[in-house]
């Protein structure tokens, strides 16, 4: 009697499948990255905005600078969870927790919050979900600020294909140093940050923290 022996193939396709398949663990970290993003573009609707308006009366598209921050759940999500969907997931849910608790700007920000998850989603996607280097994480941050710039661009009562090309360039140009900076940058030293604590332990970014310790 002989032992059936997998096929390599199927093997290493049975593996990857366990890889990039959600654990209930995945989501119950989703959930909860989203609603603490979420408090925190609560927290920076005010901030965040009051530096927007004064960036954007300084030069016109300028106010973009200021947009990075609300770009963190989807680079966030994706570094920590690294299955499918969570940089949309994560983007999303924590766009929902900022307009339930009270934001200016309603039920577009959930839908911006998709178009920024989207955005960071590719990314992440055109890497295999196997890379998650610095680099990677700024990518995604700039991927997700051009998702903002496409949705603000046909999106609202005023949207941005009415504006000047030159505020539109400056726009997409701010978006994309906050993006790789606020969204990307900071994203990344976060996931570091929440691995050295032992919060990620169950997840790869906190075994390859312990690693590099």
């Amino acid at each position: 009697m002989h032992a059936t022996v997998p096929a390599p193939g199927r093997t290493v396709t049975a593996a990857a499948s366990r890889r990039l398949s959600w654990r209930v663990v995945d989501i119950v970290v989703a959930a909860v990255l989203g609603v603490a993003i979420g408090l925190v573009f609560w927290i920076w609707n005010t901030i965040g905005f009051a530096w927007f308006t004064a960036a954007d009366a300084l030069t016109p598209g300028f106010g973009g600078i200021a947009v990075g921050i609300w770009l963190l759940g989807g680079v966030v999500g994706g570094l920590v969870i690294r299955k499918p969907g969570a940089a949309i997931v994560v983007e999303v849910v924590a766009a929902i927790v900022s307009m339930l608790i009270g934001n200016m700007w309603g039920v577009s920000t959930v839908l911006e919050g998709l178009a920024q998850g989207l955005g960071a989603e590719i990314v992440f996607a055109l890497f295999l979900y196997r890379r998650f280097s610095l680099p990677v994480a700024m990518l995604a941050g700039v991927v997700a600020s051009c998702g903002s710039w496409l949705f603000e661009m046909f999106w609202g009562s005023s949207p941005n294909i009415l504006k000047s090309v030159e505020f539109n360039a400056i726009y997409l140009g701010a978006l994309v140093i906050s993006g790789a900076l606020l969204a990307g940058l900071l994203g990344w030293l976060l996931v570091r940050a929440l691995a050295a604590t032992g919060a990620l332990s169950r997840f790869a970014a906190g075994r390859e923290r312990r690693r590099e310790v």
